[in-house]
């Protein structure tokens, strides 16, 4: 038995397989109308592709259509009838005259976008129940070597890659609209007195260099190794989580009017490992010490009324190790749906994976970069990304490190907006020990470090948006904390936070 539809096209009765979600008058419409004028079909390429059509003559002709447009050539029923008169499908249509109730049988050019829509969204939607029908299957099948953990990480990932085709580019947007959006930053930063447009690190020299951490910033934080990457990154991440304050926005949103909820990805450290660190700088209680046991009842006390006070710091630490960058970018917007997000830090980039087996690593990197540039992006929050530096800094003279250290440094100086150096000069002088019996040499030395005990500089060596140049702090290593440096005419100052 067969019916018919709104122009004639036979169908044959509803089998399960077209029992899936589909509109043969949508696609119907929608080729009419661009059969009709071609000028529509800028309004409907950003949203729909040949795959999305149910019925894959329609793929066919819009397929063949897209490609006379993109050209500057007509698309009409006559031009079209020249590219498709062998094809079985529409012969079974009714060949060329099929093409010309297509164009007859257009209401109007008015709801095209609509309807691009609609085929898009029942398209997605016979896509997720394939792979539910998949993953239903792959879990039934009990092997050895598909294990359900697998299986998880593998659904998860086909889900992020299905949510990412629905990204819609924005395009073209007027300079009045630009202009606008500008003002609106610089007014956020006048009202605050002049103060910050981004997010506040809680150590303000930084502050005052790049104006806090911006939206949709990605930010790299480099160093050698004992340099204190990880203490800086934990240090920012403490001050952003303890200052977070909910309110009311200028836009009339709920949001953090202070502060700011932290997602924290550890792919080097466990969750422990980074928790003992922060409650170390809260309590002062020297990290070694946390570690042994080895604290007075006075430390102690310290150490859990640190932990007490902590408690509701808006920190959200994960620390699954080589999470893929597809991963990734799907926890943190997990994260920002159901506790929000205004900072994320990932400990270290060259610990990510890429989506693919690249076997070149320097592509693999370049992908990394291109994905947390992506994050900070789409979920317009600063994102700072830790990365190694490579050892040829060891070989120089003067070690403070420059952009070209950077490994993979194209990709990395390339997408990053803003990129930072730690560097200690104590811990290089502290190697130069010069023996014993060399007098003259080991007072030289002791006075050099005398003068650098406790210091340490952060180069700002790319800033899209500012200046370059470099910022001092202070360091206590034993509670792995940087803090502002108090310069001489602060004295009455603490200097720490």
């Amino acid at each position: 038995m067969t019916t018919i539809t709104s122009i004639g096209r036979p169908a044959t009765e509803a089998t399960p397989a077209e029992a899936a979600p589909h509109s043969i008058e949508a696609e119907q419409q929608l080729l009419g109308a661009l059969l009709t004028n071609n000028e529509v079909f800028d309004r409907v390429a950003s949203i729909i592709r040949p795959e999305h059509f149910y019925d894959p003559v329609h793929a066919r002709i819009f397929e063949t259509a897209a490609a006379r447009i993109a050209k500057n050539a007509l698309a009409s029923p006559v031009t079209l009838k020249a590219f498709m008169e062998h094809d079985e499908g529409l012969k079974e249509l009714g060949g060329a005259a099929y093409l010309v109730r297509l164009a007859g049988a257009a209401i109007s050019t008015f709801a095209v976008r609509d309807y691009a829509q609609m085929i898009y969204d029942m398209a997605i939607r016979r896509e997720l129940m394939a792979l539910g029908r998949e993953i239903s299957e792959k879990a039934a099948r009990v092997e050895v070597e598909s294990e359900p953990r697998a299986q998880i990480v593998e659904a998860e990932q086909r889900l992020y890659q299905l949510s990412e085709q629905g990204q819609v580019e924005s395009g073209f947007q007027s300079f009045l609209r630009a202009v606008t959006d500008a003002v609106n930053v610089a007014n956020a930063a006048y009202q605050r007195d002049g103060g910050l447009a981004g997010l506040s690190t809680g150590l303000s020299d930084i502050d005052r260099k790049l104006g806090g951490l911006h939206r949709s910033d990605l930010l790299i934080l480099a160093g050698r190794p004992s340099m204190g990457k990880t203490a800086l990154a934990t240090n920012i991440a403490f001050n952003v989580a303890r200052c977070y304050r909910r309110g009311r926005l200028s836009d009339g949103t709920e949001g953090a009017v202070d502060g700011g909820v932290v997602g924290f990805f550890s792919l080097e450290m466990s969750a422990e490992q980074l928790a003992a660190r922060i409650l170390s700088e809260a309590a002062e209680v020297p990290s070694e010490q946390i570690r042994r046991g080895d604290m007075t009842e006075a430390e102690f006390r310290r150490f859990v009324e640190a932990a007490k006070a902590l408690e509701a710091c808006p920190l959200y630490i994960d620390d699954t190790p080589a999470l893929p960058i597809s991963q990734l970018a799907a926890r943190a917007r997990r994260l920002k749906r159901t506790h929000g997000l205004d900072l994320l830090i990932v400990d270290y980039l060259q610990l990510v994976r890429g989506a693919g087996r690249s076997e070149n690593r320097v592509n693999e990197i370049s992908e990394i970069t291109m994905g947390l540039k992506a994050i900070a992006k789409e979920l317009d929050i600063p994102v700072v990304a830790l990365s190694q530096l490579s050892r040829q800094v060891e070989s120089r003279d003067d070690k403070r490190p420059q952009l070209s250290d950077l490994r993979e440094s194209g990709s990395i100086e390339q997408d990053a907006d803003v990129v930072m150096f730690v560097f200690r000069e104590e811990y290089y002088v502290e190697r130069e020990k010069p023996s014993e019996d060399r007098l003259d040499e080991m007072v030289g030395w002791q006075e050099r470090m005398e003068r650098l005990h406790g210091k340490a500089e952060v180069i700002i060596g790319k800033q899209r948006h500012g200046p370059i140049g470099t910022v001092e702090l202070s360091f206590e290593g034993r509670f792995t904390r940087f803090g502002n440096l108090a310069k001489p005419w602060q004295q009455g100052d603490s200097g720490g936070f």
